[in-house]
Order: structure tokens, then C-alpha cells, then sequence
């Protein structure tokens, strides 16, 4: 395989970051009692303002529903299921979103714009603009819930009625620095007012840090993470995310009708390895944070194989 294959071009620069953080980790060049203020700048800057320019420029007319709504529903489907694999608690939320989001933007994008071209990249950016709003806050909603619920368990909180706890963690949730930008980006988008360059720049300017700064801190945090005793886990996670998820988006795609490109790109989307996304999400919530950083980094070593093997069988699908 070639250094300018679609999967090695795309995947190399995302592990050269994480190493690149591992380093900086390993040196104390970034100490440990600085990762989570880097994480709260991750969080609560940057990403807000990837979110919301991103969100600014959807239009709801334009979105195609069919194969995203598929894709997401295949996504909700395998979340619950694992949840209630491993138990309802808010740290097997946080293992399953890890098993259903994908790197759509760091690694998505340029390797379905090298491997399926512009057309490619229009389905991909219709996933992407719904990525977020619909996994994160489906994730957000459930850990609220969960949270309450173990709270009110060890005697910290008081019980409530499920229609109050249900209000709360529907609050909680739309209150919170994901679903927020995108909410509001997603209104104003429908303005069709734009964003002004003196507005827009700045916001491209931290969105693109974004990618960059969340996979080096993911490689300062597994520099100080013990990650001999998560491997086995993480290369669950991995297998899951990596592997099972893209067979059950090209069974469910097929099964109800999608065919050619969108097919294609949604079950590539699928087998991307985990986004940095859930390492932020399980800082944030202080849930299996060590099992997700090795997560992050199994996935994206184990995505060379899985990708390349998902991107060769496509062609074979049934027409």
C-alpha cells in the first residue's frame, strides 16, 4: 500500500499527532495537571466554534434524509444495544458512544474526497452536519439520565419523578456546549444571512485547530494512561467500532434500498475509527477516560486494515 492510497494518506497524519502528543506527554513538555484545562479549551472553544460554523451554513431543505436518517438509526440502534450489554450506567454510555462516532471531519473527509471525489464529500458533509447534534446529544440525554439516577442511588440527589428527571436531563442536555452551537448555528443558518468574513474567520481559524489540538492531547493523555490494562478492551471497542458497525450500516443500507455512492460513503463513515469527540466526552464526564484514550489510538492503528478491507468488499455488495 502506498503512501498516496486514499486510507494511508488520510489515517497517517492523524497517528503522526497522536505521536506527536505522546512524545510531548512522555517529556512532560505538556504536564499532567494541564490536560484538563487543554481539555476545556478543546471543549469549550474550539469546538464550539467548529460546530457552530458548521451548523451555519446547513440548510434543512438541502439535507438527504434517507441515508443519513439510516445511518443514525443503525448508529442509535447498535448505542442501545451495547448499553444494555454492558449495564445502564453513565460510564457504559460513554463506552458505546465511543463504538458508534466516528473521525468524520480528521480522517472522513479527506479520505472519501480522495477515494469518491466531490460527490463523495456532499454526502459526507450532510452526515457531518448532523453528526454531532444527533449522536452527541442522543449520548448527552442519556448520561444526563443515567447520571441522575446514580446520583439519586448513592443518596446524593433527590429522587424525582421520571417525567421530572426526563425534563432535567432534556435541559441539561440542550444547555450543554455540544448541542448549543448547533442549535444555534442551524437556526441562523436558516437566515440565509452568512457569516461575516470578520465573523467567519476567527471561527475557521479555532475550528480548524480543533482536529489538530484534540488528537495531540489524546496522545499526551495515553502517555500517561495505563494502557497495557486497557488493550483488551480498547480492541473491543475497536473491533466494534471499526468492523461491526460498518456490516450492520451496509445490511441495513441494502435491505432498504440504498445503493452506489450513498451507500458507499455512509458504510465508509461507519468504519471510521473513534472520534476525539468521545475522549473529550469521557474528560468531561470523568467515565472510562484511560479505556477511551486507548480506544481512540487502537481504532485509528487498527482503521489501516479495517477501512482498506471495508473500501475493497463495497464494490461487492449486491446491486
Amino acid at each position: 500500500m502506498s503512501l498516496d492510497h486514499p486510507v494511508l494518506s488520510s489515517l497517517l497524519p492523524v497517528v503522526l499527532l497522536i505521536f506527536i502528543g505522546f512524545v510531548a506527554g512522555k517529556a512532560r513538555l505538556i504536564r499532567a495537571e494541564a490536560v484538563r484545562d487543554l481539555s476545556n479549551l478543546v471543549f469549550l472553544v474550539l469546538t464550539q466554534a467548529l460546530l457552530f460554523r458548521t451548523m451555519s451554513t446547513v440548510r434543512v431543505e438541502r439535507i438527504d434524509f434517507h441515508s443519513v436518517m439510516l445511518y443514525y438509526l443503525v448508529a442509535g440502534a447498535l448505542f442501545f444495544a451495547l448499553l444494555l450489554a454492558q449495564g445502564l450506567n453513565s460510564r457504559s454510555a460513554v463506552l458505546a458512544l465511543a463504538a458508534i462516532f466516528s473521525n468524520t471531519l480528521m480522517i472522513g473527509v479527506p479520505l472519501v474526497g480522495l477515494a469518491y471525489g466531490e460527490a463523495g464529500l456532499v454526502q459526507l458533509f450532510t452526515l457531518i452536519s448532523l453528526h454531532a447534534l444527533v449522536l452527541l446529544t442522543l449520548a448527552t440525554v442519556v448520561l444526563e439520565l443515567l447520571e441522575a439516577r446514580e446520583l439519586a442511588s448513592a443518596g446524593q440527589g433527590e429522587p424525582r419523578h421520571m417525567l421530572a428527571t426526563v425534563a432535567q436531563a432534556v435541559k441539561n442536555a440542550v444547555i450543554h456546549p455540544v448541542p448549543m452551537p448547533i442549535i444555534a448555528g442551524l437556526l441562523y443558518a436558516q437566515t440565509g444571512w452568512g457569516l461575516h468574513p470578520v465573523v467567519e474567520r476567527p471561527l475557521r481559524l479555532l475550528g480548524d485547530a480543533f482536529g489538530p489540538v484534540a488528537l495531540v492531547l489524546v496522545g499526551v493523555t495515553l502517555a500517561q494512561a495505563a494502557i497495557g490494562a486497557q488493550l483488551r478492551g480498547a480492541l473491543v471497542i475497536s473491533a466494534i467500532k471499526t468492523l461491526l458497525h460498518p456490516l450492520l450500516m451496509a445490511a441495513a443500507g441494502w435491505a432498504f434500498g440504498l445503493r452506489g455512492l450513498p451507500l458507499a460513503v455512509m458504510v465508509v463513515a461507519a468504519s471510521l475509527p473513534v472520534g476525539a469527540n468521545v475522549f473529550l466526552f469521557s474528560q468531561r464526564y470523568r467515565k472510562a477516560e484511560d479505556l477511551v484514550t486507548a480506544s481512540v489510538a487502537v481504532s485509528t492503528g487498527l482503521a489501516l486494515l479495517s477501512v482498506s478491507l471495508v473500501m475493497a468488499l463495497i464494490p461487492l455488495l449486491p446491486a
